[in-house]
């Protein structure tokens, strides 16, 4: 009776912790688009505003005010972008490490089904040169008997 390879359930964990950490690289780029989005339109926002026309003081504080605290939301907003590439990076390490994983276990599973193949080869060739010993020995016996 042939034995499977025993390390097959290993190798499907493995391949579904490749799948979630590719699951997981995924996410965290989406992420990362949504928190430059959110920048950019900070930073659309902060070009945008205008200083106001009037020379009253309290227009003019109060647009310095307004565009200190959306400066502030852009300081914050980039920072946030930063921390998501930061991350997508991380996630994209585990994806590899988790692709070694997955391959080191595949590189035992090949090596198995080759140990498998030369072996069974091995098992057909000794059954051959039986079958061809049994033959000529049959031959000689029917020459001497004759």
């Amino acid at each position: 009776m042939k034995r499977g390879f025993r390390l097959a359930g290993v190798l499907r964990a493995r391949q579904a912790q490749e799948d979630a950490a590719r699951g997981e690289v995924l996410r965290a780029r989406h992420r990362a688009a949504e928190a430059a989005q959110v920048a950019d339109g900070h930073d659309r926002s902060l070009a945008a505003h205008q200083m106001p026309d009037e020379d009253s003081a309290r227009a003019v504080v109060a647009a310095l005010t307004a565009r200190q605290a959306m400066a502030g939301s852009l300081a914050a907003a980039r920072q946030l972008a930063a921390l998501a590439e930061v991350r997508v990076a991380e996630r994209a390490q585990e994806l590899t490490a988790a692709a070694q994983r997955r391959r080191t276990v595949e590189k035992l599973a090949e090596r198995h089904a080759e140990e498998r193949r030369r072996r069974d080869q091995s098992a057909d060739q000794s059954a051959l040169d039986e079958l061809a010993t049994t033959d000529a020995q049959r031959s000689a016996a029917r020459e001497v008997g004759s």
